[in-house]
């Protein structure tokens, strides 16, 4: 499971997250890693942070809620309200779908990786903090300007697939 986070044209952390994820899994990674993150980017004068995240269970469930609400109060940021089944309106999707096409195009031996677990793993993993941190602002500027056409999109379909 990888986890990652932009703002505007500022990438925040990756993540990786070993076995499987729950609520308590959920919080830690967004203390450890979202909050210093919002905290830089407030720093930077960033305002109006909005923290966009999708309705998986970990995310949805009422401790999580809880936790968000009292982050959300310290570090100033609020939480966009998500509907359910929208996964092609969240721009980190289409992020993923960079990263997966760009981890193919610099190392097409990535289906054939050979050795241990563990070695597959780390050799994934350094291949995708590389590319993570090689995204470049024009892509993450296209993600943003790309919204109204997405949200346009989902409006004349009545909330059903969109070609994105």
């Amino acid at each position: 499971m990888v986890w990652g986070s932009f703002c505007g044209t500022k990438l925040g952390p990756i993540v990786f997250i070993e076995g499987m994820i729950n609520s308590d899994v959920y919080i830690s990674v967004l203390e450890q890693h979202l909050l210093p993150y919002i905290d830089a980017l407030r720093g930077e004068d960033t305002t109006n942070i909005v923290f966009q995240q999708d309705n998986a269970r970990p995310h949805a469930s009422k401790k999580t809620h809880k936790w968000l609400e009292d982050a959300m109060e310290k570090h100033e940021f609020v939480l966009m309200e998500w509907p359910p089944n929208s996964l092609d309106m969240n721009p980190i999707e289409h992020l993923w779908e960079h990263i997966k096409t760009e981890l193919h195009r610099r190392y097409p031996d990535t289906k054939d990786l050979q050795g241990s677990p563990d070695v597959i793993r780390a050799t994934l993993r350094a291949r995708l903090v590389e590319i993570w941190w090689d995204i470049g602002e024009e892509v993450l500027d296209r993600l943003i300007k790309s919204m109204p056409n997405r949200v346009k999109a989902l409006i004349d379909v009545d909330g059903w697939y969109t070609e994105y």
